[in-house]
């Protein structure tokens, strides 16, 4: 599917196909966004139209790469962009991504994508007449717009972090334990993505001081605005993912605790009871001569020693402190 919206001299876009392409071309001052989904649009034929762009033909085979990390790259006339959009988005920091292309001229924005871009349709519903006249300006507000569903997400796991922190400390288990790694690894994930996508809108940031591209309006605040959401998205991913690391950490703590105090209480059991079985040993040995198995009040004489002894040590343990 190809979707086309044209302005001619700052007027409000019009929504139409690729008939507009012609009537872009035969206007010096007219603005074109093409938005072409690929999952139901020929490659043979959305390739030829980027050939009429002059884009280049390696970041053509970019395109159409099942997989590519985000990146941006600088010719004469055009920026292409490479972002990791969302697709759709699943609940708790899961995302269905999307590779969202761009192409970006002085008075033309191109963006191919495979299935239906979150970031886009949002903005479609928000209204982006005034981007239009800066085509770089409408692809910072589509990666922008795609990054407030990152942000979102973000945000409310703050809160499921925090549950999952009360349940650690009150009633740890393996389940909880298990569903804190599982977030690891997606802050992870996310965090790499982020990390792409800061380097990217840095590059952007500094493209008014590059020599290339020429003849392409860059607004600066609209830049600036875009690097602080990437810089805040980074951060967070970053800092939720310490958090988790913590939590995991202060768990293994708190039961290697529990452990060792388990370990102190049978150990102090076992020294209380060494003594008392030595005694037990020693007389209940099969000798004949024994002289205190013939005292009248041998029986209660080592009853009274054993309990004295066990006394004893419950007494040095607990001014040791170690009950």
């Amino acid at each position: 599917m190809l979707r086309t919206w044209l302005s001619i001299n700052g007027q409000a876009p019009q929504f139409g196909d690729q008939q507009q392409i012609a009537s872009w071309s035969a206007q010096a001052d007219a603005k074109i966004w093409i938005d072409i989904d690929l999952s139901n649009y020929l490659q043979l034929e959305a390739e030829q139209i980027l050939k009429q762009f002059n884009c280049h033909a390696l970041s053509i085979v970019d395109v159409f790469r099942h997989r590519h990390p985000p990146k941006i790259e600088l010719f004469n006339d055009q920026v292409f962009l490479l972002y990791r959009g969302i697709q759709q988005s699943l609940g708790e920091l899961k995302f269905e991504h999307m590779q969202l292309a761009m192409f970006i001229g002085p008075n033309y924005l191109i963006t191919l994508h495979q299935g239906r871009s979150q970031g886009i349709e949002n903005l479609l519903e928000q209204g982006f007449a005034k981007y239009l006249n800066a085509p770089l300006s409408l692809a910072s507000r589509i990666m922008h717009t795609s990054s407030n569903l990152y942000l979102n997400q973000l945000l409310e796991f703050e809160d499921k972090l925090s549950e999952l922190e009360e349940q650690i400390h009150e009633h740890g288990d393996d389940h909880i334990l298990a569903a804190i790694t599982r977030k690891k690894t997606d802050l992870l994930r996310l965090n790499r993505i982020f990390n792409y996508h800061l380097n990217l809108s840095q590059t952007l940031i500094e493209l008014q001081h590059q020599d290339e591209p020429s003849n392409i309006s860059i607004d600066q605040p609209v830049m600036q605005d875009l690097h602080e959401r990437f810089e805040r998205l980074q951060s967070l991913s970053r800092m939720y993912y310490e958090i988790c690391g913590d939590l995991v950490d202060g768990y293994l703590s708190i039961s290697s605790h529990k452990l060792n105090n388990t370990m102190r209480v049978l150990t102090l059991i076992t020294a209380i009871f060494v003594p008392l079985s030595f005694l037990a040993g020693i007389y209940g040995m099969n000798f004949e001569v024994i002289p205190e198995l013939h005292h009248p009040d041998g029986y209660f004489i080592l009853l009274g020693v054993m309990a004295c002894i066990a006394l004893g040590l419950i007494g040095l343990f607990k001014w040791k402190r170690w009950f």
